[in-house]
């Protein structure tokens, strides 16, 4: 099939997301001899608009996965605000270390519905938001070697398309249901929905990166320090701040946190489907 352009659009607070998909796009578009351009839809001012694509396009779709599923508070976007225009598409997951559950499966069938035809998937294991000690510095000299053969055999296979494929099968339930439970050091379910950042007293110098960090537009203009909107729990402000200032401190997300660095750390490899 003759693609003009490679577009990789991603979900990415903390940079992981970003990483990935724009190494993979590169590396298919150079392969194809097309450009590449790029949309991270996780500020909010991104998803006020509306996208379509064509069949001139190959998407690369991806998002990391937020209690093993699609984050919730991005669904209605990813589910309402592309037109694939018969436009080829690859869905990318990231996730910690832990598991990509229906992640996958529901990403894949998003753009199924959307107009997309779905050629290619991968599931990437990266270092953890929540935890230096999970993954770290994930994806490694290993996990490169698999994705840069995946995007050489994802741009081999668009070009042997005569016609549109059957979508590409990955692992999971399908409809997805339930989304993972977060459990505790105790092994009960953790609940943590509540839980902003904190800021250590005096620490904060008012910059306002973790604002404009922020997908959920959560963090107060005037007073960086205050988190009146929802929050997700994505890290983006305690990654971003120069000066260490954020910060949880919610019992039940430290739970979930010090369970998972006693249950994850053993590796786990990038899958690829076609």
């Amino acid at each position: 099939m003759k693609i003009k352009r490679v577009v990789a659009v991603y979900y990415s607070a903390t940079g992981n997301t970003r990483r990935v998909v724009l190494n993979l796009a590169k590396q298919i578009s150079e392969a194809l001899g097309v450009a590449s351009e790029e949309m991270n839809y996780a500020p909010p001012a991104v998803r006020e608009k509306h996208y379509t694509f064509s069949a001139e396009d190959l998407v690369l779709f991806a998002t990391p996965v937020y209690a093993g599923r699609v984050p919730n508070k991005m669904l209605p976007f990813v589910e309402s605000g592309f037109s694939g225009g018969d436009a080829l598409a690859v869905p990318v997951i990231i996730f910690g270390n832990r598991n990509f559950d229906n992640g996958l499966i529901e990403l894949r069938n998003l753009l199924e519905q959307n107009g997309f035809h779905t050629i290619a998937a991968a599931a990437v294991a990266t270092s953890h938001v929540f935890s230096d000690v999970i993954a770290p510095g994930r994806p490694d000299e290993a996990d490169w070697a698999v994705l840069n053969r995946f995007a050489g055999d994802v741009a081999s296979r668009v070009k042997a398309l005569a016609e549109y494929p059957a979508p590409v099968e990955v692992p999971g339930d399908n409809p997805p249901t339930v989304y993972y439970t977060p459990l505790g050091v105790d092994g009960k379910p953790s609940m943590f929905l509540k839980a902003k950042p904190q800021t250590h007293e005096g620490m904060c110098d008012g910059c306002g990166l973790c604002v404009e960090a922020c997908p959920m537009a959560a963090i107060s203009e005037e007073d960086p320090t205050q988190v009146p909107g929802t929050c997700i729990k994505c890290q983006a402000c305690v990654k971003i701040c120069p000066t260490e200032a954020k910060y949880f401190a919610d019992e039940n997300f430290l739970s979930h946190v010090k369970m998972l660095e006693l249950n994850y750390t053993a590796r786990k490899e990038p899958q690829v489907f076609f």
